[in-house]
């Protein structure tokens, strides 16, 4: 059924491939659907059945919920801050020891070329450290009393609950931390619903979580379809609030199901984020950069830079090394230490972009690198070629629509103004970014862009202590930043007579 990686260095993590279908992990342990029921996951780079995984219905959710709960209300309830710090620096350590599994099944489950998932690991434990010093970094405060008498008032923080976590396909191996050490910084627990596409990190985390000593019932996943598991989370009367990332529709959704009690939502949804590329920009970093502002991951970020504006008189100059650039990256094999792309993540999303590619096409756009799908020892996978559309209005679809994929578009401007005018002529607001040499362009641009985060002659770098929020139909809530953790925390206002 499975189909072990090319290279040796990357065995791990096929032991726990091979130990049966996947199940939910509730309460500590491994648990199968109430349903018996299972869907298959699907190794990208060949096409081929990679595991089964338990199908989560409303009262797999339940379960879940119920242990969440539980375990909120008893022993993790006892926890001090300084023991959830340090319980969280033990989980750096066992994260450190298994690391190169995990990479591994991140690369199995969603093709992410192995190289990369093992680079990922100094972010992993940067953002794990930075949670366990949150941890002892939260606190109310005491105001100044306008009340008569003998008076003191103040707040309190403290833990909101159960947390439900619904988290993406494309790099689940990070974004379940985004939930995870919120929770456990706080005293919180958490539901987590991975993505049917790519669940084996989340489910071997969770594991290796008590196995580091989190408690049993602090840490749950229920794998299954987001219309079936993800749904029943979203709308669960027992949880306190939801953390998704993910589509804008699906978010919408979200929205809806959380009135049932009012829990608290944050949402990071789509982007089409513009990137704009000045005359005075250095365009040995420029070109580079935003192509794989575009490429990386193959294109499965939200925060990729999909429409980059070229100003008009290095417009030619620029197209001709951004294809000459495009048509150079390796795509290939994840297991392959040379490749730089590996495939997209499903079927689905394989259609979904060469459906575009189409599209751009039918538009008017004119292909300068790419637009095809890969074929020879590739083509039983989901690969795309870098694919690079020049001529492209922002009227467009392929200007305005997320596709998800490796496929940039490049739109000319002549002033700032204009330049300015059309990165903020969309519906999103994740992020964005310039190029340029010059003090009073960066200025202008970097208060110009409408979004939550800008990037200024790089792309797509991020810090855990640095927050950052979506604007307009990108979502809300802090992502990162003490105000991230603040969002796992309601404030009490108290009074105190002391006559």
């Amino acid at each position: 059924m499975n189909e072990s990686p090319h290279n040796t260095h990357a065995q791990q993590g096929i032991a726990f491939l091979n130990d049966g279908p996947k199940k939910h992990f509730i309460d500590g342990n491994f648990q199968p659907s109430m349903s018996g029921e299972s869907i298959e996951a699907f190794n990208p780079a060949t096409g081929k059945r990679l595991a089964l995984l338990a199908r989560g219905r409303k009262e797999d959710v339940d379960a879940a919920v119920s242990a969440a709960r539980k375990a909120f209300e008893g022993p993790w309830s006892r926890f001090t801050p300084h023991q959830r710090a340090t319980l969280l620096m033990k989980v750096v350590d066992v994260l450190e020891r298994n690391y190169e599994e995990l990479a591994t099944l991140e690369t199995l489950d969603m093709g992410a070329p192995l190289k990369r998932t093992l680079a990922m690991k100094n972010v992993l434990m940067q953002t794990v450290t930075y949670f366990s010093a949150q941890a002892l970094n939260w606190s109310g405060s005491t105001i100044p009393n306008s009340l008569p008498g003998n008076f003191t008032t103040l707040t309190i923080k403290a833990p909101l609950g159960v947390v439900g976590g619904i988290i993406p396909w494309n790099a689940p191996l990070i974004s379940m931390w985004w939930i995870i050490g919120g929770a456990l910084a706080t005293g919180c627990t958490a539901v987590i619903k991975p993505a049917e596409d790519a669940s084996l990190t989340t489910l071997r985390t969770a594991q290796l979580l008590v196995e580091a000593g989190v408690p049993a019932g602090v840490i749950n996943v229920v794998t299954g379809l987001g219309g079936e598991a993800g749904e029943a989370l979203s709308a669960h009367p027992d949880v306190d609030r939801i953390v998704f990332t993910g589509s804008t529709v699906t978010g919408r959704k979200i929205i809806q199901a959380s009135a049932v009690n009012m829990k608290r939502v944050q949402l990071e949804l789509g982007g089409k984020s513009p990137d704009i590329v000045f005359a005075d920009a250095n365009l040995d970093k420029a070109v580079p950069g935003a192509a794989m502002g575009v490429y990386n991951n193959s294109g499965q970020i939200c925060t990729a830079g999909t429409r980059v504006f070229v100003q008009r008189s290095i417009h030619e100059e620029f197209v001709a090394r951004l294809a000459d650039y495009s048509k150079k990256i390796k795509v290939g094999d994840p297991f392959d230490p040379d490749t730089q792309l590996g495939p997209l993540v499903s079927e689905a999303q394989l259609k979904r972009v060469m459906s575009y590619v189409e599209l751009g096409g039918k538009e008017g756009a004119t292909l300068a690198a790419g637009g095809t799908r890969l074929g020879g020892d590739l083509a039983n996978g989901y690969y795309v070629a870098p694919t690079v559309f020049d001529g492209v209005h922002n009227d467009m679809r392929i200007a305005r629509e997320e596709i998800f994929g490796p496929v940039l578009s490049l739109i000319t401007f002549d002033t700032e103004e204009e330049a300015l005018k059309l990165a903020n002529d969309t519906a999103y607001g994740l992020g964005g970014g310039f190029w340029t040499s010059n003090i009073r362009t960066l200025t202008k641009m970097m208060n110009g862009i409408k979004a939550g985060k800008i990037w200024v002659n790089c792309w797509s770098l991020n810090d855990p202590a640095a927050g950052f929020a979506g604007y307009k139909q990108s979502g809300y809530g802090v992502k990162g930043g003490r105000d991230h953790v603040e969002g796992f925390l309601y404030e009490k206002t108290i009074y105190i007579n002391g006559d």
